[in-house]
């Protein structure tokens, strides 16, 4: 007989898991601190929208919803680069017109509670998890009224967040690592509506930068036509939130470093100051389980700046996986949960440090023409030896490379660019033969320094 399943969270992780593990037979009840979504108005402010990828769909696909997921999201096919001095650059993301997704994190929520729902799981709102015996599987919860009330856990998920009841249990054990870290950036969301015919004020297929080295602005398309907007901001400083005090202050601060986006804001007074100013943490910890009685997953397990769009995505790829080993031991909840944190772990770190990496890469790299140019050189390379040569950016998004192996990659790949660009413009020289023998050389030794690695499906 399958065991019974408790879930702490109902947000994107916590309710597909319960989607799959109802599809493999298992009674399933999920307990949510917050009010229904689907009923209550949520307030905006602190959405940052979702960027799917492969290893998203993946975990959709599992669930039976990627089709009618589809349907409403945008394919963004790569960066619209806004600069400072008011020009405009396109950077594709993949070599074959690959494409990430801007999908609303409301809008899917919904469907995967309802979905969760009607597979016949039971999701138990304005349920506050106060506090987990992790050795005893028992849950404290406290009600919207202030009830108490507890749960016997047969099989326990840590589906809650960065702020986990279960995880924060498990920093009270023994020979437990973990550890967080807030970035010195905040955030605040903003909003770009249509124009009064609906149309959309800027390109709908692009994920939209304004890169300012330590800033930066970006902006995603929704399917009503506006552009949720966000400020990535330090908190304290020069410039920063602190310094941002008064409307003068905001609408001095948007015309000297995004111009052309004032424009584009008609309500950014009123939004910056209505919206929350939002902190940005990454949390790690090890291990990720506890024998065969409960375990983390999602941000509870990794959260992750958002700055790679992979916060979701990861948090899907730990279902995804939890499933094939499902599929693989049965029943057998000791050896998954073994396998599980030996997979899985690596790939949450190295996610962790990927995503800390591309907020750089955003915020101040996209600007150089120098990397504009070696972004164009990587996709040649793909196509002219695509059995050799992916580049990080297309293992993280568009494949289930490991996380792990495509940070191990970075290095070498930058060895590798670097000697390319060194012998001066790759687009004229490549149709220089003594050049195209020592391309072929210098590839080819890439390909053997990282062959070894895991390179997945």
């Amino acid at each position: 007989m399958a065991r019974s399943v408790t879930i702490l969270g109902a947000g994107l992780v916590g309710s597909l898991l319960a989607v799959i593990l109802r599809k493999k037979g298992y009674e399933v009840n999920v307990y949510e601190r917050r009010p229904d979504m689907r009923s209550n108005i949520i307030s905006a402010g602190k959405s940052i929208n979702l960027a799917m990828s492969a290893r998203g769909w993946k975990g959709l696909e599992i669930a039976g919803l990627r089709n009618e997921l589809e349907e409403i999201a945008i394919p963004m096919f790569g960066r619209s680069l806004h600069q400072a001095d008011g020009s405009a650059a396109f950077q594709q993301y993949g070599k074959n017109n690959e494409a990430i997704y801007s999908v609303s994190r409301g809008e899917l929520n919904r469907k995967l509670m309802t979905l969760a729902e009607q597979e016949g799981a039971a999701i138990h709102f304005e349920h506050r998890c106060a506090k987990v015996d992790v050795n005893d599987n028992v849950c404290h919860f406290q009600t919207a009224d202030g009830v108490e009330k507890t749960v016997q856990a047969d099989l326990l998920f840590g589906a809650d967040g960065a702020f986990s009841a279960l995880r924060a249990a498990y920093v009270q054990m023994d020979r437990v690592n973990a550890g967080h870290i807030y970035l010195e950036h905040g955030y605040k969301e903003l909003c770009i509506p249509p124009f009064e015919d609906g149309t959309m004020r800027m390109e709908k297929n692009a994920l939209h930068i304004w890169p300012r080295k330590n800033f930066m602005l970006i902006a995603l398309p929704n399917t009503d036509g506006t552009f949720t907007c966000t400020l990535f901001l330090p908190f304290e400083g020069a410039i920063s939130f602190e310094a941002l005090k008064t409307e003068a202050d905001v609408m001095q601060f948007f015309k000297t470093h995004f111009p052309d986006a004032v424009p584009l804001i008609p309500t950014l007074i009123e939004d910056f100051f209505s919206n929350p100013t939002s902190s940005l943490i990454t949390t790690q910890i090890k291990p990720w389980h506890f024998q065969d009685k409960n375990a983390l997953i999602g941000d509870a397990a990794h959260a992750i700046v958002p700055f790679y769009g992979q916060g979701m995505n990861a948090g899907f790829e730990d279902c995804s996986v939890l499933f094939e080993l499902m599929e693989q031991y049965g029943d057998d909840w000791a050896t998954i949960f073994k396998h599980y944190d030996v997979m899985r772990k690596p790939n949450g770190d190295a996610v962790r440090e990927l995503a800390l990496t591309n907020f750089v890469e955003m915020r101040d790299k996209v600007s150089e023409p120098a990397f504009l140019e070696r972004k164009k050189i990587e996709k040649e390379l793909g196509k002219e030896y695509p059995t050799q040569f992916i580049s990080v950016y297309e293992m993280v998004s568009f494949s289930h490379i490991p996380y792990d192996t495509a940070l191990k990659c970075i290095q070498a790949q930058n060895q590798l660019l670097d000697t390319i660009m060194s012998k001066g413009n790759y687009f004229e020289n490549k149709s220089n033969n003594e050049f195209k023998s020592s391309l072929d050389t210098w590839v080819s030794a890439y390909h053997e320094s990282v062959k070894q690695l895991d390179f997945g499906k």
